[in-house]
């Protein structure tokens, strides 16, 4: 494949660029300053198509690639400023043409830059979406991935100029709160105009300026005219071709907007693992919650309980069937007032096998492990939004929000270990939460702002859990004995955990000067919970053993309440921006267990620094720096036993104290539009003291565990950072590379063997990354898209290496064909030499549909290579143990599919 891949893309290269000559010059004023960020294009005058466009630099400098021995209307406009056009004759050599701008504006000037596939408007950069795109592009995602500076990952999260973008609307329209992977996986790409990128966001008018918002950045899709007050979308069915069992598709998407009222209605039912929102999505999912208490300097995080029931990525198992429906609306009665919401179902069957190689220290009873797991899981999980916001002037904003998740969720699995022989689990929860953030923000004169926010959560979780094994894994734990060899041992336990949890905060925000403010702080954040389990036996005659001893059971009642304030003092000094503070803590807590009550009180100071360097207009360079405590929630607490699985059992520490870590880092930035050159970089390091960490008994395949405060002399440190270097270039070019590293040192301690003795055990790893990206984008050639990533991850007993290229095609052709195929390859393989392994993915599809047709027929295969599993490994610090798993995925599917656009 390399033979003829690489050739044909150097011929192509060489073809494109000994056709160009360059074009270049200084845009200036009348007094001959150069103008930063002025519009330039080239006109064909022959085939009236715009063949090159730039924006100058910092200089004024720009520079046009352009055909040779042809003529050119060259255009230019700059705000404020008289639009140009004169007509230009190229040669076959490179030729200096500066362009001179008047003062006076024109009409025309906003039609030149409306022209541009790209402009800047203060911190806003706009792609014109038509200028990117060559009839191949599906859905938003697919535009993305062409614009200069934009990235799209595997599970839809956008990257811009180095950022995460945090929110996605659509008319200035939250479209389902903002969530990136449901807007680039199902807004149509042909519904498209122009593509916002909004830098230094801050959806609340009061606050710009005030707040540290160099890191936000959101996406605002402006859909064509002909999609607007008119519905539009798609409705898409499909089959599957040759297959024993049957295979099927059925993809509806509707969409409305307009000034006063949006509606986005979007379903998906397949069984071939297409996955529009994972169980993973769900629980990460925040409804755009903001969150409020990040300056506060402390951290309290309350632990889910689920049981891991469904956490896959898209098509990682080895049968998925999915029903999934979502709607989402947003209605302004007023300019004022706006009232939104949505509402998500999610259903999923899954059937999953893994093959898993453990390998454990060589020292006492300690084993290595192979074993075969089969599962099957069903889920069905439901979220609902309500939103209203009113904001009557520049003065005032008023937000509400209540978001409520809920689930049913079961699994049973089925293990065959060499150690421990049949293993049968169940699991099912039914968790259910409720959210709700209430927001007042006044501005009282131009000196003062006012801030009031307030968030509740109420959740309950019940997971259950029971596992059938052969024999006792745990003699602390009495059950009653039964015969191995009739009868196994039928365990089970039920949990409870109810989180009441209110967090409050008010700012005060007073204007020392235009370039300066106070910001002071008053906060509260308090937490309730109960935390209940119980372990009992099922025995051979059905009736229960209920194991009443305290150790297997938890009645326990937590609060923990945090009372602060705050001081924080910004101000710009020319190109530097300073906002050091600091907050102080009065913390207490209180649990009862045991039949006892265990308080702690204490006082804490915590500073933080955040300083920006802007070195030019989209240069940067940002240092933050922090003081946190950290705090443990319930399930930590509980002195009774509970299972983690099967052969791990975790009994908490009531007497657990905070942690405290210190966090750096460093980040540069700098993108130029004068050729899309895009550098990012960032430099984190952590240092935790007093950590709260297991303590571990391994008893064979078994792990009992506990948690302690670390020794302050041990403390956990970490160094993260990478770099990436971007740029586009001849107008159809677009190539990257990066690199990326995470150290960790992690102490934790382990009981030996004769259950007396311990010891802290040190562990360390470090993980490297290095890729390299190349991909054209020509409007009638194929485009090809290259890339090749390299992973060392060495977790200092074994040294893991993977080699992963990736090959992209795409061709439009004869005026309604589209052909995009993606290929991807896997190397494993570590240094002792006990794993070497290959697997690899192909996906390809074939579209037909006439311009301006409502009708597309599409023809796609998914895992072409019937590849059987995909392969990666892991290690855990606690135990310091490494596995290396192979994950069985679907086979291949052939699918022919009908779409019709409304």
């Amino acid at each position: 494949m390399k033979q003829i891949l690489f050739p044909f893309l150097l011929f192509v290269t060489s073809f494109s660029f000994a056709q160009n000559i360059r074009l270049e010059g200084i845009v200036k004023d009348s007094t001959g300053l150069g103008l930063e960020m002025a519009n330039v294009m080239a006109i064909n005058t022959e085939t009236k198509a715009m063949d090159a466009y730039a924006i100058t630099n910092e200089k004024g400098k720009y520079a046009l690639n352009l055909k040779a021995n042809t003529s050119y209307q060259i255009k230019a406009s700059y705000i404020g400023f008289q639009s140009f056009e004169q007509n230009v004759k190229t040669t076959a050599e490179n030729t200096t043409f500066d362009i001179k701008m008047l003062q006076g504006v024109q009409l025309k000037d906003v039609e030149v830059v409306y022209e541009m596939p790209v402009s800047i408007s203060g911190d806003t950069i706009i792609y014109n979406s038509d200028s990117f795109t060559n009839g191949t592009e599906r859905k938003l995602e697919d535009v993305l991935k062409k614009l200069p500076g934009v990235e799209v990952d595997s599970e839809g999260q956008i990257t811009v100029e180095g950022k995460s973008v945090q929110k996605v609307m659509v008319e200035g329209k939250d479209f389902f709160d903002g969530d990136t992977k449901i807007a680039t996986k199902n807004i149509p790409a042909n519904a498209l105009d122009k593509i916002q990128v909004l830098r230094n966001y801050n959806e609340v008018a009061n606050l710009r300026g005030l707040e540290n918002n160099e890191e936000n950045v959101a996406l605002n899709i402006k859909l064509k005219e002909g999609k607007k007050n008119f519905w539009f979308g798609d409705i898409t069915a499909g089959i599957g071709v040759g297959h024993e069992e049957d295979r099927y598709l059925i993809n509806p998407k509707l969409f409305y907007y307009n000034p006063k009222i949006s509606i986005n209605v979007i379903s998906n039912f397949n069984n071939i693992g297409e996955l529009p929102l994972t169980t993973r999505d769900y629980f990460k999912f925040t409804g755009g919650f903001r969150n409020m208490m990040r300056k506060g300097g402390s951290n309290f995080n309350i632990a889910s309980n689920d049981l891991g029931i469904g956490n896959l990525n898209n098509n990682q198992a080895a049968n998925i069937d999915t029903k999934f429906g979502a709607a989402n609306f947003s209605y302004n009665p007023t300019k004022s007032l706006t009232f939104s919401g949505f509402g998500i179902v999610l259903g999923n069957k899954t059937d999953t096998r893994n093959l898993s190689i453990t390998d454990r220290p060589n020292e006492g009873d300690l084993k290595d492990e192979t074993r075969e797991d089969l599962s099957s899981q069903t889920t069905t999980q439901t979220l609902l939004k309500l939103s209203s916001s009113y904001v009557p002037s520049d003065k005032l904003h008023i937000d509400y929000d209540a978001l409520l998740k809920f689930s049913d969720q079961k699994e049973n699995q089925s293990s065959i270990s060499n150690v421990l022989g049949a293993i049968y689990t169940n699991k099912k929860q039914n968790p259910i939460s409720l959210n709700q953030n209430f927001n007042y923000y006044y501005t009282l004169n131009d000196k003062s702002v006012f801030a009031f926010e307030m968030q509740h959560l109420y959740q309950e979780e019940d997971p259950f859990y029971n596992a059938i094994l052969a024999n006792n894994p745990f003699p602390i734990i009495h059950f009653d004995p039964q015969t191995p060899d009739v009868s196994p041992y039928n365990i089970n336990q039920n949990r409870f955990v109810k989180t009441n949890k209110l967090d409050v905060k008010g700012d005060y925000y007073y204007m020392v000067t235009p370039k300066s403010n106070i910001n002071l702080t008053i906060g509260n954040t308090y937490s309730y919970q109960n935390f209940n389990s119980h372990i009992f036996q099922i025995l051979d005659d059905g009736s229960q053993n209920d194991m009443n001893e305290i150790q297997n059971n938890n009645q326990v009642n937590y609060a923990f309440n945090d009372v602060f304030a705050g001081l924080h003092y910004k101000f710009i000094r020319g190109k530097f921006t300073f906002n050091p503070g600091f907050s102080v803590h009065q913390y207490n807590t209180k649990d009862n267990q045991l039949g006892s009550s265990n308080t702690m009180s204490f006082t804490r100071f915590l500073p933080d620094v955040y300083a920006l360097y802007q070195i030019k207009k989209s240069e940067t360079l940002t240092y933050n720096f922090s003081l946190q405590n950290n705090f443990t929630d319930i399930a930590k607490l509980a002195e009774g036993y509970v299972f983690s699985s099967y052969n791990s059992l975790f009994n908490g520490n009531r007497n657990l104290e905070n942690s405290l870590s210190q966090n750096h880092s460093l980040r540069y930035f700098k993108y130029n539009m004068f050729n899309f050159e895009n550098i990012f970089g960032f430099l984190n390091y952590t240092k935790q003291v007093d950590a709260i960490k297991s303590q571990a008994f391994l008893n064979g395949v078994f792990q009992s565990s506990t948690s302690v405060n670390m020794p302050s002399n041990f403390a956990d440190e970490s160094i993260s950072g990478a770099f990436n270097y971007g740029r586009s270039f001849a107008k159809y070019y677009k190539a990257s590379v990066g690199l990326s590293m995470n150290w960790g040192k992690f102490n934790n301690i382990r009981v030996s063997q004769d259950g007396i003795t311990s010891s802290i055990e040190s562990t360390e790893s470090f993980t490297q990354n290095y890729n390299v990206k190349f991909a054209t984008n020509y409007k009638t050639l194929p485009n090809l898209s290259l890339g090749y990533t390299y992973t060392i991850n060495d977790n200092f007993t074994d040294t893991f290496y993977t080699d992963s290229p990736t090959i992209g095609l795409e061709y439009y052709f004869l005026d309604a064909f589209s052909f995009v195929s993606d290929y991807t390859f896997n190397h494993n393989r570590n240094k002792s030499k006990s794993v070497d392994n290959e697997y690899d993915f192909l996906s390809a599809s074939l579209i037909y549909q006439k311009k301006d047709s409502k009708w597309e027929y599409k023809l796609s295969g998914t895992n072409i290579l019937d590849t059987k599993s995909l392969n990666n490994n892991s290690f855990n610090q606690i135990a310091g143990i490494s596995n290396f798993s192979s994950y069985f995925v679907q086979p291949r599917y052939i699918i022919l599919s009908l779409k019709y656009n409304l």
